[in-house]
């Protein structure tokens, strides 16, 4: 069943005065960076970070550098950091969860059952200070959070009288726009605060949605596809132990996956479609809700969130051709079949990256996960062979930049593994790992006073001239 909403309203209230303290501890962090970011504008505003040429505004802008991001960073060797810690960092540094019931037996050497992976609650905390808190912060953290306040009967309704042939991640989006009318920030944006209060009024509303989010998803999931949540449902677990209950996934190996998975997809610098899009929305001033709304709808295109299924299905497809042929998985089928494959001018999903130069960090960690607890899994046996093969063939084909996996490959078939073969819902838990990281970015552009983001634009004709004129001075200087 789905969480009791009288016992929340009863913890809340026993709970009023009870604060996990990351606010105060953001209070003390906020004119550190204000300062430091007013610094380097008033006395270095002038410096000149970058130039940009007429391919790359025809083009993407990829590969320029235009925007301050601060919760994460894409290095091309050293993969993805989140404020200056590898993924790995944060698996080993981040406090874990503590499953409840769990007994101390010195005598016996039984100690609490403690998760492999870090609770996300911790990660939350540390994506908005940029400090690893302590194991009773997290856990406060996460009491703080089950203490908020519970999605309304109106909008439990409203999501389950969604359209059945509603994409979940439209679903997502909907639903989060629906819980915009209790924004904090909205209404005393309304009522006249000050810009210095800005931050507060985001922050409640961030954690507002960080405690619910997660039911919805579930919500979503159970209603869309007739799943039932768990009979035995423990109100005392962590975010994301609670979300795979509701979701109806009892197996403590897919929450640790789930907790894992969060991690890999919080951040990937903000240059990204989703994450642009909720600090373009935000910087209006337009509360947490509206400016997560459009990140949703940003990940939901194919060329942004829809990579993991994509994949998945190219998998099975290569899975099945085999299968028909006869052929066993090993790398000389697999090398036949990926130079046909190229030869026939297509690409192999989820090989290449347009910054990295490593193999993807998010990858490896998911690969040691699967070698660690399904190592004999026939479809992580398909994407590890791959792994194996493809970029030597790649290199030796010429068509492909960097050669390595990148985390698509591989997260598919984990969810796959666990049961979780409903692929359009995929992208929902890609937007649910994605909002720990731009809520944190939003957070910050609200405490930083960071302006409305408005860039020059040119037409096409403003730009031939320019580049005539560019080309007609050096003639003539020649």
């Amino acid at each position: 069943m789905y969480i009791n909403k009288t016992s929340r309203r009863l913890i809340s209230v026993f709970h009023r005065n009870y604060s996990s303290n990351l606010k105060n501890t953001i209070r003390t962090i906020i004119p550190i960076r204000q300062e430091k970011y007013n610094k380097l504008k008033d006395f270095h505003g002038d410096k000149i970070i970058d130039s940009i040429s007429v391919a790359q505004i025809l083009g993407d802008t990829k590969g320029t550098t235009s925007m301050y991001w601060d919760i994460s960073t894409l290095h091309s060797e050293k993969g993805i950091t989140f404020h200056n810690k590898t993924i790995n960092d944060l698996r080993k540094d981040l406090p874990k969860f503590f499953y409840p019931n769990s007994k101390i037996d010195t005598t016996n050497g039984i100690v609490n059952k403690q998760s492999e992976e870090p609770m996300v609650e911790s990660l939350l905390w540390f994506l908005l200070t940029g400090k690893i808190p302590t194991l009773i912060e997290s856990i406060r953290l996460k009491d703080e959070l089950n203490t908020r306040p519970p999605l309304s009967e109106d909008i439990k309704k409203s999501i389950l009288q969604f359209p059945k042939d509603m994409p979940p991640i439209t679903q997502l989006s909907s639903a989060i726009l629906l819980m915009q009318k209790d924004s904090l920030f909205l209404k005393k944006y309304n009522e006249g605060i000050t810009q210095d209060e800005y931050w507060e009024h985001t922050y409640e509303d961030i954690l507002n949605i960080i405690a619910i989010l997660p039911e919805i998803c579930a919500l979503i999931y159970s209603s869309k596809y007739s799943v039932k949540p768990l009979d035995v449902y423990n109100d005392s677990d962590d975010l994301i132990g609670r979300f795979c209950q509701l979701m109806g996934f009892g197996d403590e190996k897919f929450h640790e996956y789930m907790r894992l998975y969060m991690i890999i997809h919080c951040d990937h610098e903000g240059g990204n479609a989703s994450a642009r899009a909720c600090r373009l929305v935000g910087s209006t001033l337009a509360d947490p809700y509206l400016s997560l709304a459009s990140s949703m709808n940003a990940l939901a295109g194919p060329y942004n969130g829809l990579e993991n299924q994509e994949i998945l299905k190219w998998l099975l497809d290569l899975k099945n051709t085999l299968d028909k042929e006869k052929k066993e998985v090993n790398p000389e089928t697999i090398r036949e079949f990926i130079l046909k494959t190229l030869k026939e001018g297509e690409s192999i999903p989820g090989y290449g990256h347009s910054v990295l130069k490593q193999i993807d960090s998010r990858y490896l960690c998911q690969r040691d996960f699967a070698l660690k607890n399904f190592p004999d899994y026939e479809l992580f046996n398909l994407v590890d062979t791959i792994y194996k093969v493809a970029p030597s063939v790649l290199k030796e084909h010429g068509t492909v930049k960097y050669l390595h996996p990148n985390v698509d490959s591989h997260s598919g078939i984990m969810l796959k593994y666990y049961g979780l073969e409903e692929y359009e819902f995929y992208t929902v838990l890609f937007g649910l790992g994605r909002t720990f990281g731009v809520l944190s970015q939003l957070f910050w552009d609200r405490a930083l006073n960071i302006p409305l983001q408005n860039p020059k634009s040119v037409s096409l004709q403003l730009l031939n001239d320019t580049v005539t004129k560019q080309i007609y001075e050096k003639s003539f200087k020649k």
